[in-house]
C-alpha cells in the first residue's frame, strides 16, 4: 500500500462554501488546471460515479464510496489489480478550516499505478487546493 496526504488550513471559508464547490463534480474543471472534464449525474453519494477525463489521459470511472455530506468524500478509481482511493476531507479547527486529500494505491500492482497516475495527483495537490481555495472565494457572494 502507498499514500501520500497534503493538507492546508485557511481562515475566512465556511465547511459550507467549499463543500458546494468541492462536491459540484461537474464544474471541477473550472477550477482543476490538469482536466479537461469530469461528469456526474446527480448529486454527490455513495453509490454514484463519474467520468473524468485527465489532460493527455485516458476517460476514468471514478465510484464514490464514502460522502459525509461537508465533512468528507472517498472516491475509488479501480485498475487492472488495483485501487486508488481519494479522500477529502474537511476538518475545522476553531477559526481555521483544513482541507485535507489523502491518496492511497493498495493491491498486487499498485506500485505501478502509484508511478503511472497517483504520484502526479499528488504533485498536483498544493495548486488542486490553492485553486479549490480561489474558486470559493470568488463566489463567497453567492448565497449557500
Amino acid at each position: 500500500m502507498w499514500t501520500r496526504s497534503y493538507s492546508k488550513q485557511v481562515q475566512g471559508l465556511s465547511i459550507a462554501q467549499v463543500w458546494k464547490v468541492w462536491s459540484d463534480v461537474n464544474q471541477w474543471h473550472t477550477w482543476q488546471t490538469d482536466i479537461e472534464y469530469a461528469k456526474m449525474a446527480g448529486e454527490i453519494r455513495v453509490g454514484n460515479s463519474f467520468l473524468l477525463k485527465p489532460k493527455g489521459g485516458p476517460k476514468v470511472n471514478i465510484e464514490i464510496i464514502r460522502v459525509d455530506h461537508h465533512q468528507n468524500f472517498t472516491d475509488l478509481t479501480r485498475f487492472p489489480f488495483a485501487k486508488m482511493y481519494g479522500a477529502h476531507e474537511l476538518i475545522e479547527h476553531g477559526d481555521a478550516l483544513e482541507i485535507k486529500t489523502t491518496m492511497t494505491v493498495t493491491g498486487p500492482l499498485a506500485f505501478i499505478w502509484k508511478t503511472l497516475v497517483a504520484t502526479d495527483i499528488v504533485k498536483g495537490l498544493p495548486e488542486q487546493t490553492d485553486n479549490l481555495i480561489a474558486k470559493v472565494r470568488n463566489d463567497k457572494g453567492i448565497a449557500f
